[in-house]
């Protein structure tokens, strides 16, 4: 007995389907493979919305002075501050927050002092501003202290954040509000941790 062939009929007029020629393939491949890596980047370099956007204006040793936008609150100053905190803790190494080794070549580290003054005024975040001020200009010192919002510093393993202009010695003016002072191993209470806040990137 002689078997049906099972195999659909082709319609009239229709043509077999070809399967994709190799070089074509390898396009589709490429083209697939470039917008993942596109949207991967683009990942991976997306702004980070819990802290506020911030731009290093200038930096003299140690020092950096760094502005944020005029619109900045107080809570979102309290967050970079902490940000900063939380990097001197976990890695000590502040590359990551667009900062330039501070002491470069020291067997300590290459952030081992560090000093960063925040202005919601690019201006005070010149390279000619700040050096009037570690100049000791008295014209420049009193009004570039007054426009700080926040500051952090870290020296070898002490360190200390506030709000406002940062303290001479022990003397702490009315306008700074420490947030902390002490050493990088102290632990931080679950309270004093910054909240996570959205702000659109600059």
């Amino acid at each position: 007995m002689q078997e049906q062939d099972s195999s659909p009929t082709p319609l009239p007029g229709s043509k077999p389907k070809k399967p994709l020629d190799t070089v074509v393939k390898m396009a589709l491949g490429v083209l697939i493979g470039s917008f993942s890596l596109i949207w991967g980047g683009m990942y991976l370099s997306r702004p980070d919305r819990s802290i506020p956007p911030y731009t290093v204006g200038s930096q003299v040793g140690h020092i950096v002075a760094t502005h944020v936008p005029s619109d900045t609150t107080d809570q979102g100053i309290e967050t970079l501050v902490k940000r900063f905190r939380k990097v001197g803790r976990q890695t000590h190494h502040f590359a990551s927050m667009k900062i330039q080794p501070t002491t470069p070549g020291d067997p300590g580290g290459w952030y081992r002092r560090i000093v960063v003054y925040v202005f919601d005024d690019n201006g005070w975040a010149e390279a000619e501003m700040l050096k009037k001020y570690m100049a000791g200009d008295a014209a420049v010192a009193k009004n570039y202290k007054k426009a700080m919002r926040g500051y952090y510093q870290l020296q070898d393993q002490e360190e200390e954040g506030g709000l406002g202009p940062m303290p001479k010695a022990d003397e702490v003016s009315d306008a700074t509000r420490v947030l902390f002072k002490g050493r990088v191993t102290d632990p931080i209470p679950a309270e004093l941790e910054p909240e996570d806040i959205s702000i659109s990137p600059l």
